[in-house]
């Protein structure tokens, strides 16, 4: 049997980690509590020692960083991009530029080191007004308001290093847009393209969408306003100028390319891209996918997708379980009921498989939530309907105190009550 290591500690991880063993041996380094008592081997060995026939790494720092460089020098086979194609999510001052150099639809847009030229060029602008840090801040770096004086107030925070440090001291300040947000994400063997099933997350922390940013607290999958006809107009029009301005600045690029995707009034516009999986949508993609996901991960790394063409069937809707105090300080320590010995329902419901993200075990050998989001609950069936009824059945026997959770998702798709 083929041997995989797949790199992070989250639900994202777990969640391909998942995928993978279905076909293949599956190593998590450093994996979590939750992942280990799935079944699934994690060690806490660097993934540069470690010997495996497929790399797949998942969290954004260490793409960005450049480890897939690093394993590739070794002679590894490596699903993700290097640094250079990692860009197009590590800076969104190189990605904006990127899209303008390749004649992709986006949002207009200004970038920014210098506090008065960025309030002056607000003063240009009708709301909603948009304030993105240039670097990493794990989702939370958007700040979306009508208010002048609260993106003024923006400003001043991020450029001045008070939010998100370094990571925000150059700023992209944008045109709202009107529209539904589909995230795509295609996978890429730096020549070839397939798209896998859109999806649409839910970045606020309250149900309609109010309060702070976080990194997603729920999606679903198929996102049906995303219809084949739009669907090939985001090939043409923004996936395949993609790859040819890669292919043209001499990137590689094996991985996933995660478009955002807005539906405006005037067509498809790219919001930003990510060069990694999504969290959480892929949580809620992988289960759609069978025991083939071996194989396309291995056959992307080793630029040899031409022809793939994978189908997902079904639906899913995956809900997060969140700790006390999240998107902020989360607290930790809180005792997890509801989860048997292996991490999964005590009390299982069909459809229902449990990724984990920020819970641990302590002396007792509880599980104890341990990070901000803390389980993504994700149901799967034949329909949205069906997928959101199994993940909120699959939820509402999880409970730990002050856990934080959005009941509306997918809501507007699939109707129905929690």
């Amino acid at each position: 049997m083929s041997r995989c290591v797949v790199i992070g500690s989250g639900a994202r991880e777990h969640a391909l980690a998942w995928a993978l063993a279905k076909s293949a041996d599956v190593v998590v380094t450093p994996g979590n509590a939750g992942i280990a008592a799935h079944g699934i081997t994690c060690v806490m060995t660097p993934a540069t020692q470690l010997e495996a026939d497929l790399f797949v790494i998942g969290p954004d720092q260490q793409v960005v960083d450049g480890l897939a460089d690093n394993l590739r020098s070794q002679g590894k086979i490596v699903f993700g991009p290097g640094a250079d194609g990692a860009q197009l999510e590590g800076s969104k001052a190189f990605m904006k530029e990127f899209l303008a150099s390749a004649g992709i639809p986006t949002a207009a847009f200004g970038v920014f080191d210098n506090e008065d030229d960025a309030i002056a060029y607000l003063a240009t602008m009708s709301a909603p007004y948009v304030i993105k840090t240039d670097g990493l801040a794990a989702g939370k770096g958007v700040l979306v308001t009508k208010d002048l004086d609260e993106a003024v107030a923006d400003v001043r925070e991020k450029l001045s290093g008070m939010s998100f440090a370094g990571a925000g001291r150059t700023i992209v300040i944008e045109e709202g847009l009107d529209g539904p947000e589909c995230s795509l994400m295609v996978l890429c063997d730096g020549k070839n393209v397939t798209a896998l099933a859109t999806s649409q997350d839910f970045k606020r922390v309250g149900d309609g969408d109010v309060g702070a940013n976080t990194g997603g607290m729920g999606a679903f999958a198929p996102f049906p306003m995303m219809t084949s006809e739009l669907l090939a107009d985001v090939m043409e029009n923004v996936v395949a100028p993609t790859v040819r301005e890669l292919a043209r600045r001499g990137i590689d690029y094996r991985g996933v390319l995660y478009a955002g995707v807005m539906l405006t009034s005037n067509g498809p516009k790219l919001l930003e891209y990510n060069a990694r999986f999504g969290d959480p949508e892929t949580q809620v993609l992988v289960p759609l996918y069978g025991d083939g996901f071996f194989d396309l991960l291995s056959r992307v790394a080793n630029g040899d997708l031409d022809g793939a063409a994978p189908e997902s069937k079904g639906a899913a809707v995956t809900v997060v379980l969140a700790a006390h105090g999240y998107p902020g300080a989360p607290r930790k320590g809180d005792v997890i009921t509801g989860l048997g010995p292996n991490g999964q329902l005590a009390e299982p419901v069909e459809g229902v498989t449990i990724f984990h993200a920020g819970s641990a075990r302590n002396n007792e050998g509880q599980f104890v939530t341990a990070g901000g989001r803390v389980v993504a609950v994700t149901g799967v069936g034949d329909t949205l309907e069906q997928a959101r009824s199994r993940a909120y059945r699959g939820a509402s026997l999880i409970t730990f105190e002050g856990r934080v959770m959005r009941s509306d998702i997918a809501l507007s798709i699939a109707g129905g009550a929690t």
